[in-house]
């Protein structure tokens, strides 16, 4: 617009993030983000949880928090802690849960509630991105902590517990995804949850737990949820529904004891989460939300066999990953000639787009050569074209990978 000439430069507030571009669309192959599979959306069933609960109970959104108070629509609380019983044997009730606007307001609550700069935090090495930048944005030292197939290592957090004891320093928690490690896909198993617990219980540290992706287990059978496993209330837990319902509708939940509690309801000062999806939620999974959860995994068993085979056919051995036992990525290590991100916009420009290694990592150089593929969102076809394209470009770029669909083209 013309004529307007006042500049708000000099008026911003110092800070690490830099200022946003445009949307101008998805990319044709878009293999980042936590999107899920378009053609799961059970979007006649919602349809119908929203007619039914409106005409049931419409006229309280004329009310903060509808007649349930600022934790959260009730009925999705109680349909919560069912959930998280049948599912990760977690024992609590309505008055432990907070809803929140997508798991990553719960992670805003729980840093605004217990960090100050300064303060150390522990990570697994390879982690959420979301969680990185938050915790980098508070002014905490990080400090990861080395995974292997089963998830975080117990010995690399003894060992890293006890060098900063000697330092005097206390971390104020260990944030960790057991249960579909993001970005791995890692389980971690019963006896090692418990010895991260006699761990944080020894060194006196509180626990973090992130289960956001712990429905997708394509078995369906997991270990109980360290906050399950906790015997001293030293584990907060957060959850969401993005992953098994859908990520537009950005509904999350946070389960803890009072005292922490209390402080995270003080902090939540934007008058409640969005009280429609957290109605039309409730009416939906008291009714469907186990078959629900079993068809979409089916579906992304399919996406994920499409995704393994066309890395098989297209990269060869230049590919390194473990198939994951359940969720929506794939954790890919290329060889050392490949830098990921520095190929990422070389792949954008031809209309690829995924998520570069050391975006998920405490320390970027050993995830230099890594990216993390998310298959749930893409078609079969697309995936299968889209990884084609992406061999195509690191072939060209770096070298890698010297054959393509098993055919020599040098």
């Amino acid at each position: 617009m013309s004529g307007r000439a006042f500049d708000f430069g000099s008026l911003f507030a110092p800070g690490p993030a830099p200022a946003a571009g445009r949307f101008s669309g998805f990319p044709r192959y878009n293999f980042v983000g936590g999107h899920n599979d378009p053609d799961a959306v059970p979007v006649d069933d919602l349809i119908a949880a929203a007619s039914s609960v409106l005409a049931r109970e419409g006229r309280t959104l004329a009310t903060y928090g509808l007649q349930s108070g600022p934790q959260g629509y009730r009925p999705l609380r109680e349909f919560i802690c069912r959930k998280v019983a049948a599912r990760g044997e977690i024992q609590c009730g309505p008055d432990d849960i907070l809803v929140t606007s997508g798991s990553l307001q719960g992670l805003d609550l729980v840093n605004e509630v217990l960090l100050q700069p300064g303060d150390t935090v522990l990570t697994e090495q390879l982690t959420y991105g979301g969680a990185l930048t938050r915790l980098a944005r508070k002014g905490v030292e990080v400090v990861g902590i080395p995974l292997d197939e089963e998830g975080l290592r117990v010995d690399a957090l003894r060992a890293t517990l006890e060098e900063l004891r000697r330092r005097g320093v206390r971390p104020k928690f260990l944030y960790t995804i057991p249960t579909v490690q993001n970005p791995t896909g890692a389980i971690m198993g019963l006896e090692r949850r418990r010895a991260v617990l006699a761990a944080a219980a020894e060194y006196d540290i509180a626990i973090f737990e992130d289960e956001c992706y712990a429905d997708l287990v394509w078995s369906g059978e997991r270990p109980p949820a360290l906050r399950a496993l906790d015997t001293d209330g030293r584990v907060v837990h957060i959850g969401s529904f993005s992953k098994s319902i859908a990520p537009a509708l950005r509904t999350g939940y946070v389960v803890a004891d009072w005292p922490v509690m209390s402080r995270l309801l003080a902090c939540k000062s934007d008058g409640g989460s969005a009280a429609l999806e957290q109605m039309v939620l409730a009416e939906f999974c008291a009714r469907h939300f186990d078959a629900h959860v079993e068809t979409l995994n089916q579906g992304l068993q399919v996406k994920l066999q499409a995704l393994v085979d066309a890395l098989g056919e297209q990269f060869g051995t230049a590919a390194e990953f473990t198939v994951p036992p359940g969720g929506i990525f794939l954790w890919l290590t290329l060889p050392a000639e490949v830098d990921t991100a520095a190929l990422a916009p070389k792949a954008l420009a031809e209309g690829i787009a995924y998520n570069p290694g050391p975006e998920w990592s405490t320390d970027a150089a050993p995830a230099r050569h890594s990216l993390r593929l998310c298959f749930a969102h893409p078609s079969v076809e697309a995936i299968r074209d889209g990884v084609a394209r992406l061999a195509e470009v690191c072939r060209r770029e770096t070298g890698v990978p010297e054959r393509i669909a098993n055919v020599d083209r040098s």
